[in-house]
């Protein structure tokens, strides 16, 4: 009788062991084809701001996290179906995101700029924008904004699954721009030859409803435990200045600060 007592109190214990442990481990879902936000490097080594920024949030919250990859427009449909606890993939509020999934605080904002080549002519508006073929990331508020802005306009708005395809298309002439988060555009294509002879033209694009309130971490509805620890830990990164130095770090100038 002592043994079995024995033995249901081991159990017992490796069961809190278990639960404990789940509490203390957190994945990631993310898209690596996003740089500078995430990527991978030649030996297939996940990096990039949201990389490290995951990693000082995770370090401030004590918790051990992985990541783990899906397209961009597959994201929350993952989330919810537990494939893993959170997104962090570069994924601005809006509210129509609202509507399927919960989010953290937001921690940066970027703007969002349109790419073409320099001798274009072009400018981020409806007007100029008629008749040509814009690029933009399926399932990204990109896609949602030329969408509403443009293409009842006339402007043929082209979904991709992969942002790199975009840049393949506009070197080759099939696209005429492509609407991005400025520090993917700079870092992902304009720093790089293919990127000669294009640039960033006319202003940052503005909606507040479908850009949204800024960048932060997508959460299952109901999972409050999860979203109060990575809030605080998301107010120690800020305070210990560590949001300022990655940005500095992937996106040179810009500013991501929180509007």
């Amino acid at each position: 009788m002592k043994s079995l007592k024995t033995l249901i109190a081991a159990g017992c214990l490796l069961a809190a062991g278990s639960t404990l442990a789940a509490e203390n481990t957190m994945r990631f879902g993310l898209e690596a084809l996003y740089p500078p936000f995430e990527s991978k490097s030649a030996s297939g080594k996940l990096e990039g701001f949201d990389i490290d920024l995951g990693k000082a949030v995770c370090a401030a919250a004590q918790l051990k996290c992985s990541w783990v990859e899906t397209s961009f427009d597959s994201l929350i449909p993952a989330l919810k179906a537990r494939k893993f606890d959170a997104i962090n993939s570069a994924m601005n509020v809006t509210e129509q995101r609202r509507q399927a999934i919960d989010f953290t605080d937001s921690i940066y904002q970027v703007p969002n700029r349109l790419i073409a080549r320099t001798d274009s002519g072009l400018m981020p508006n409806a007007t100029s924008l008629a008749g040509k073929h814009i690029g933009v990331l399926q399932g990204s508020i990109q896609e949602t904004y030329a969408k509403a802005h443009w293409a009842p306009q006339g402007v043929d708005v082209v979904s991709y699954q992969d942002q790199n395809q975009v840049y393949l298309d506009l070197t080759a002439g099939r696209l005429d721009a492509t609407l991005v988060m400025a520090p993917s555009g700079q870092s992902g294509f304009l720093a790089h030859p293919d990127g000669k002879g294009f640039a960033f033209v006319g202003d940052a694009v503005s909606d507040d409803k479908i850009l949204g309130e800024g960048i932060a971490f997508g959460l299952r509805k109901g999972d409050d435990a999860l979203k109060k620890k990575l809030n605080e830990a998301i107010v120690k990164v800020k305070q210990q200045g560590t949001v300022g130095e990655l940005a500095k770090k992937y996106f040179g100038d810009i500013d991501v600060t929180v509007k």
